[in-house]
């Protein structure tokens, strides 16, 4: 199966909340881009990296090469199409999440400044990456 394809890519909206997505710094770890070893590349929005996520998501496990706090970056891609087909949603690395907000607000360690940076965000740039988030 391919890749599902951006929806509403062109919207004004959208875009603003791209812009917003890469300014906080969520586009570090979520990143558009990733090459393929083939040649070309995929836009998942993940850099399939490990990430210390803090306290807060630690599931007090060790696995492999992951210590207990440590998370790999799930793709983004598809994040908004359960609204589309009218399922809930849940969201994080194992789906303890029910919002965009929530998921994103509960990221801690190596991604607590992004999460700071989206508290400080105002309504409309809140609706603005809502909009992107739900693009992908």
């Amino acid at each position: 199966m391919a890749p599902p394809p951006l929806r509403n890519a062109e919207d004004p909206q959208a875009l603003a909340g791209q812009k917003i997505f890469e300014r906080i710094g969520c586009a570090r770890c979520h990143r558009e881009k990733l090459p393929l070893a083939g040649g070309g590349e995929i836009a998942p929005f993940t850099d399939l990296a490990l990430h210390d996520m803090g306290d807060g998501l630690a599931d007090g496990r060790r696995d492999f090469e992951a210590g207990p706090r440590d998370w790999r970056t799930p793709p983004l891609w598809g994040l908004g199409l359960p609204s589309k087909v009218g399922d809930t949603a849940n969201f994080l690395h194992d789906g303890r999440a029910r919002s965009f907000a929530e998921a994103i607000l509960r990221h801690g360690g190596e991604a607590e400044a992004s999460a700071e940076a989206f508290r400080a965000l105002d309504k409309a740039q809140h609706e603005a990456l809502r909009a992107f988030l739900s693009s992908l």
